[in-house]
């Protein structure tokens, strides 16, 4: 049965170029050319991801994936653009895409990261596993993180980047690293988008009042999830 890809993409040059190197690949293709017939489209079939342009007629991308995440948190959403500055990555990601890809690109690497997040989604259940870092709790099997009893509110972006620090408490981990592994892709290293993540999650894990700090930057290498103390 082959893979349903919802494209949203008014570009006809770049609707052809993936049409050609999806249908290569086995997937199906759908393709609307705007934003409003990429949501009714979504509405009245099942897809197995969708690829979406960020600047399109009618409704932008991102408004199109904040109504698609709205009732959808699961499918997979690969965001297209020719902006690639730090603070379009960081909105296209906070809004609900699980990736983000800058016009141009090789249709290999867009076939290589929809079969990543496809994987991803369709990863088993693990069993139950609480992770505790001091007086951090985080539940993988329920997603809930909380800190001295506290629950914590997390985007999808901020739980990948936390659970990628907790299962590596203790480790210094570097800027490619946690590129690669929460977000499987490999952004221009001239990007501060790590940082900026790592900010976030400081903000919600180590306020102001917090004595014991989670997250620490070990100069020069990257970041590390331990107690300190």
């Amino acid at each position: 049965m082959k893979v349903k890809i919802l494209l949203i993409e008014d570009e006809p040059n770049v609707v052809s170029v993936i049409q050609r190197g999806l249908g290569e690949s086995g997937f199906s293709l759908s393709v609307a050319f705007d934003g409003l017939m990429g949501l009714q489209m979504f509405k009245k079939a099942s897809y197995d991801a969708i690829i979406l342009d960020l600047m399109l007629p009618g409704m932008n991308g991102i408004q199109v994936c904040q109504e698609i995440r709205a009732t959808d948190r699961l499918i997979p959403i690969v965001m297209l653009t020719a902006l690639d500055s730090t603070d379009n990555v960081v909105n296209g990601l906070e809004n609900g895409a699980d990736d983000y890809m800058v016009k141009p690109f090789k249709i290999a690497e867009l076939t290589a990261r929809l079969r990543t997040l496809l994987r991803r989604r369709n990863a088993p259940t693990q069993q139950c596993h609480i992770f505790k870092i001091d007086d951090l709790e985080l539940d993988l099997d329920s997603k809930i993180l909380k800190r001295g009893g506290r629950d914590i509110s997390l985007t999808s972006t901020e739980y990948r980047l936390l659970e990628f620090f907790v299962k590596n408490a203790g480790k210094v981990l570097s800027r490619v690293e946690i590129l690669e592994n929460v977000w499987n892709i490999d952004f221009n290293m001239g990007t501060n988008v790590v940082d900026v993540y790592v900010n976030y999650l400081r903000k919600k894990l180590d306020p102001e009042d917090t004595a014991n700090r989670l997250i620490h930057t070990v100069f020069g290498m990257g970041y590390v999830l331990k107690q300190d103390h």
